[in-house]
């Protein structure tokens, strides 16, 4: 049987996010691969959409790309658009789907982060912050991708094998009536 801990799901939801907003702010700028840099907003929002789902992972996708929009010199509402459409895509349909299943979330993160950094950088194209198709495409959407998909992860990992298993501290052993498993 499982048993709903909704503090427990509220102190998750915001320890990852001011996790996800300060690797953000501190790591994201400073790592990079070509033109390319990890996209937390997007770890944040696609965990919480593997995980909650429903219309938290709405809002949450619109709140963590408006953020990334105010910490970037993109047009505002640009990520807050694709990642409200993540939110809503991954999170429409099973919640706790992340929950031991890692290489399926994974999978879902990789198609997200790739939509998401294509859509992006393609309107970074039309509005004129990028040089080229193959700039916004080849230097800076793919490799935004795959580093999303590396900060991803260690996310994915502690939702379907750490926190679906939970710690075994603090727990007694518990035999079930009163019975042992021999019967005595």
């Amino acid at each position: 049987m499982r048993v709903s801990d909704r503090n427990r799901d509220v102190r998750t939801t915001v320890i990852l996010a001011v996790l996800c907003l300060v690797l953000q702010l501190a790591l994201a700028p400073n790592i990079g691969l070509g033109n390319g840099r990890a996209n937390f907003a997007l770890v944040f929002t696609v965990c919480l959409s593997l995980s909650a789902g429903g219309s938290a992972a709405v809002i949450a996708g619109f709140v963590s790309g408006l953020l990334f929009d105010l910490s970037t010199t993109a047009p505002i509402g640009l990520m807050a658009f694709c990642l409200t459409v993540v939110g809503f895509a991954l999170g429409s349909s099973a919640r706790e789907r992340v929950a031991g299943d890692l290489g399926t979330s994974v999978a879902y993160a990789a198609m997200a982060s790739l939509a998401v950094a294509i859509v992006y950088h393609i309107a970074m194209l039309l509005v004129g912050r990028t040089d080229s198709i193959v700039d916004a495409l080849f230097l800076r959407a793919l490799p935004t991708a795959l580093l999303t998909i590396v900060a991803f992860l260690p996310f994915a990992y502690y939702f379907a094998r750490v926190r679906t298993h939970g710690s075994a501290l603090g727990r007694g052993r518990h035999s079930g009536g009163g019975l042992n498993r021999r019967g005595l």
